[in-house]
């Protein structure tokens, strides 16, 4: 079963799950869960080959969606659930295959489609770190910045660092070997009634207006909006905006 961090004690509203993102891990949530865990219980898992998690060499939609039905399995069958990039596909999957887990659902910055723009130059990159040459998080960066890494991913990244063992907290073969189904989306033939938010950064290009006939196929309760001034990672770039849209959406 997936590792996890939970935040606060269970309350009477359901219990919030948060999946993160590819090469991303449930301690980048800490801030947000923990703010989110003052009116409900917050689980932030670490997908597959991510993290604490087991290692696989299987990492499609289905079964990353079946691992989350496991972990809300644990915690009493049925959640709120926030998903982001990676993670926002295997929400939407959970949904659209173990509809009876979810009671609300955030998908950030991403959509139910084909994407082209792959992440494995970032594989490429890790792979590249010396790790001989690494005492600390800072010296990864360095060479990161090195390789041409933005300063705000060289950071992310390393938060995935295990610096006593000279390695990454990430499974990079399957997660190269697999990037077809990392950048893909099972062709569904169902729909998810449930309330849905589709929360994107403004300066990204990830939900794009031809996507939303899609989503309104899949998700037909679906709301959209959006966060000034971030990108693609804006829960990072903007926690408080994220926090009080994702507080707004869960208490109406």
């Amino acid at each position: 079963m997936l590792n996890w961090i939970t935040h606060g004690t269970p309350t009477d509203r359901p219990p919030l799950v948060i999946a993160h993102g590819l090469y991303g891990s449930g301690r980048n949530w800490g801030v947000i869960a923990k703010r989110l865990s003052d009116e409900r219980q917050v689980i932030a898992v670490d997908m597959r080959n991510h993290g604490s998690s087991p290692r696989a060499a299987v990492h499609d939609y289905p079964t990353l969606a079946g691992d989350l039905a496991e972990v809300i399995t644990e915690f009493g069958g049925k959640a709120d659930v926030i998903g982001h990039s990676m993670g926002g596909k295997s929400a939407m999957t959970l949904a659209l295959a173990h509809p009876e887990t979810v009671n609300k659902l955030i998908v950030a910055d991403i959509a139910p489609v084909v994407y082209t723009h792959t992440q494995i130059q970032f594989i490429e990159a890790m792979r590249a770190v010396d790790m001989n040459r690494v005492e600390r998080r800072s010296d990864a960066e360095a060479q990161l910045a090195e390789l041409g890494v933005e300063k705000a991913l060289q950071s992310f990244f390393t938060q995935s660092l295990d610096v006593p063992n000279k390695g990454w907290k990430l499974n990079l073969d399957a997660l190269a070997d697999q990037m077809p189904n990392i950048m893909g989306f099972p062709d569904v033939k169902t729909s998810w009634p449930g309330p849905t938010l589709f929360l994107s950064g403004a300066m990204s290009d990830y939900v794009l207006p031809e996507h939303r006939e899609r989503i309104k196929e899949l998700f037909p309760q679906a709301r959209f909006a959006k966060i000034p001034g971030a990108g693609h990672w804006l829960h990072a770039e903007k926690p408080r905006e994220f926090e009080a849209a994702a507080r707004l959406f869960l208490n109406a």
